[in-house]
């Protein structure tokens, strides 16, 4: 064999060598992103779905018409279960890709912040309505009133800030119980998911969204903040802040 043979033998097997190693990163890359594709693969998530707690929609309501609960009720209520519905059917079918998800924005991303919003909406709401009684019921029990009145002064300056809360926040108002520090905290809220102190129970739940109160009052928030604790059930109050001291 002469050297311009050899060369030409060199060249080939070079040649053969480099679409080889291509070839070979090729199938790796496609393997690679197969790998982190969202897949099911096996068993699928699994669908936890909601259902409306109808028995807790009150009625006869001091300065609060069956006309506004009824609306509130059924569109607004039912409408975040029905959408925290249709959001796990979504994530259980892969509708979004994960490997897609993205902080600024991809459909993954879009499903679970709106899933964390309908969530609370549902769950807010029924904390709402439960604690609500025609003409209002009980009062503080001498536990849950000690411990006011150790944080607020009084049971009046504690209702007096749930209410400037209400006025000043977008969304809700709530008198919590803080598991972390065991301390009671008057908690304000513009959206359902925003700003809510995590590891806390809500005690008190009042709604200050406009749908809450615009049958009844158009857009004067006070008179629907002042009607509120006219029907606030404290049998509820002291019953979930019994729960929240033994947790």
């Amino acid at each position: 064999m002469d050297r311009r043979e050899f060369l030409k033998l060199s060249g080939l097997s070079a040649s053969l060598i480099l679409t080889d190693n291509l070839l070979a990163m090729e199938i790796l890359e496609k393997e690679e992103k197969r790998e982190i594709k969202s897949k099911s693969g096996g068993k699928k998530m699994k669908v936890v779905k909601l259902q409306p707690k109808d028995h807790l929609k009150p009625k006869g309501l001091v300065g609060i018409s069956d006309e506004q609960i009824e609306v509130h009720f059924e569109a607004h209520y039912k409408g975040y279960v029905a959408k925290y519905n249709e959001i796990q059917e979504k994530l259980a079918s892969d509708f979004a890709d994960r490997s897609k998800a993205n902080q600024n924005y991809s459909e993954y991303r879009a499903l679970k912040v709106e899933e964390s919003f309908n969530y609370m909406g549902v769950v807010l709401h029924e904390l709402y309505f439960e604690n609500l009684v025609a003409g209002g019921k009980g009062e503080p029990s001498p536990e849950l009133k000690k411990m006011i009145e150790e944080y607020f002064g009084s049971v009046n300056n504690c209702i007096n800030e749930i209410k400037a809360t209400g006025i000043a926040c977008r969304g809700w108002a709530t008198l919590s119980y803080d598991l972390y520090n065991k301390i009671l905290v008057v908690n304000g809220f513009d959206a359902h998911n925003q700003y809510g102190f995590v590891y806390s129970v809500p005690l008190i739940v009042l709604d200050v969204y406009e749908h809450a109160y615009y049958v009844d009052q158009k857009n004067k928030r006070p008179p629907y903040i002042d009607a509120f604790f006219k029907n606030l059930n404290w049998e509820v109050v002291n019953e979930r802040f019994n729960k929240a001291v033994k947790f």
